[in-house]
């Protein structure tokens, strides 16, 4: 079965919430130069120059300096699909062909310029990035529409590149960069051990050291639904400098692991109930861990719960009974010191074990009250990026994991990147699971068309407006409004 044959199965539509595109470097550079000056062409040839630095090493000169190993031979080399992948018009005509009816689709390279050093280039060079994207899908935009890049070092320099690209560009998707690498205040000021731990990591929502909220905000105003699609390659225990799968494996769940768990702690989904987050290209394995391990914590570690812990709740005099019946002459000895009692058993603790921390509730920031509020806040809140063949999207569906709930998986193929190896096995690899029995027909049509649909519409209804999907999105808005 091919992916048209596979369509043809459906009763649906099939929206790709994370196709991908593949910049012809000399073109786009050149584009890039005439839009935003000399400095972003340059930065957009300095940034692949960059990431291809650790192939350019020996392996032993990676082992040595303990460079992580980046993805070699990454691009399609059956010329049909290289050329659907960089070149938007075929793309457009084989979407039939490959089964799809609409495409988000997200840059490969230039998603760089909202890592870089300078604030000036990350602003501009987002902007002039944005620009070609948006003039270079124009044509399609009955079946296509880009995403624009948003840097985020700043909440000021966040906003000012969404207000040009959804206000000035008409852009409608955006895709902003979730894990900051920051150095900590005690490392500029000189502190070398701090230094060599290496940077920490900001995700916006908790213990940052700016406020997101104005961001948030921003893209509700402007009917954006925000979507992360960060890398942790180079993190901690993914530093292997011979072998890019160790590294690789893992790595989005990771990072959208730390996003999601400080964008629910830090309380953004309780601030902006409007608003809906996409985590991509991770599936929703890691989230349905997440989703289990927050309950189960606020089960154990709730305002009222951790009271359970709280050493004035020591009956002193009977563990001096017990320990007088059933311990060593030695232990009984020393358990006269109260404090001793508290905390020997846990040398490094003290009797300021909460680190000075004023609210206990960890969970005060997201205002959680009963268990019913979990799902309103992470399962109502959250979209979940799955590739075609992953086995565990399935786990989505499984309401007996997750209490009852659904979780939100949005079909997100990564076509045109090195994972998909033949474009037209997409649709036909995802429509698999329901001959593998992995997900139901009603699941699949959930993940395919109707969450994305309602994902992509949240913060703004007319998404889909004067696309051929127009029709059927607003049926299905209608009949989920009754």
């Amino acid at each position: 079965m091919n992916g048209r044959e596979a369509r043809a199965e459906m009763n649906h539509p099939v929206i790709d919430s994370d196709a991908h595109y593949m910049e012809f470097g000399p073109m786009v550079r050149e584009r890039l130069r005439k839009i935003g000056g000399d400095k972003v062409g340059d930065a957009f040839d300095g940034f692949q120059d960059l990431i291809e630095a650790p192939l350019r090493m020996t392996p032993e000169e990676r082992m040595r300096k303990r460079v992580s190993h980046m993805g070699w031979w990454q691009s399609p080399m059956e010329a049909y699909d290289r050329a659907s992948a960089m070149m938007p018009a075929l793309f457009y005509e084989r979407l039939d062909e490959i089964g799809l009816d609409f495409c988000i689709m997200y840059p490969t390279g230039g998603g760089a310029f909202v890592m870089g050093d300078d604030p000036e280039l990350r602003i501009e060079g987002s902007k002039a990035f944005n620009t070609f994207a948006a003039e270079y899908y124009a044509p399609y935009a009955d079946r296509m529409t880009p995403i624009a890049i948003i840097p985020s070092h700043t909440p000021d320099e966040a906003i000012e590149t969404l207000e040009h690209a959804v206000g000035q560009l008409g852009m409608k998707g955006v895709l902003i960069n979730a894990v900051i690498p920051r150095e900590s205040p005690a490392a500029t000021e000189g502190d070398e051990k701090v230094r060599a731990a290496g940077p920490w990591y900001d995700v916006l929502a908790l213990d940052s050291i700016y406020d997101y909220d104005p961001v948030w905000q921003k893209c509700l105003e402007l009917g954006v639904s925000p979507t992360f699609h960060s890398a942790a390659r180079n993190w901690g225990l993914r530093r292997s400098p011979s072998n890019y799968v160790y590294n690789h494996v893992g790595h989005f769940a990771a990072a959208g692991h730390a996003t999601a768990k400080a964008f629910f702690l830090g309380g953004v989904t309780r601030r902006f109930p409007e608003l809906r987050f996409a985590f991509l290209e991770a599936g929703t394995a890691w989230a349905a861990q997440l989703y289990a391990d927050l309950i189960e914590h606020w089960e154990k570690r709730n305002g009222d719960a951790i009271q359970h812990l709280n050493p004035d709740t020591l009956d002193h005099e009977k563990l001096m009974e017990l320990a007088a019946k059933y311990g060593p002459p030695d232990m009984v000895e020393l358990m006269k010191d109260r404090e001793a009692a508290l905390f020997g058993a846990m040398n490094a603790f003290a009797s300021t074990a909460t680190g000075g921390i004023e609210n206990l509730d960890d969970y005060h920031r997201c205002e959680i009250k009963e268990k019913a509020d979990f799902k309103e806040l992470f399962v109502d809140k959250f979209y979940f990026g799955c590739e075609a063949d992953d086995r565990l999207n399935g786990v989505a569906f499984q309401e007996n994991i997750h209490r009852g709930a659904k979780l939100n998986a949005l079909y997100s193929s990564d076509v045109g990147h090195w994972d998909v190896q033949d474009m037209n096995d997409v649709v036909t690899s995802a429509y698999g699971l329901i001959e593998k029995g992995v997900m139901k027909p009603d699941d699949f049509r959930r993940f395919t068309f109707e969450n994305p649909a309602r994902f992509w519409t949240s913060t703004n209804p007319n998404f889909f407006k004067g696309t051929i999907l127009e029709k059927e999105v607003d049926e299905l808005l209608a009949s989920s409004s009754h």
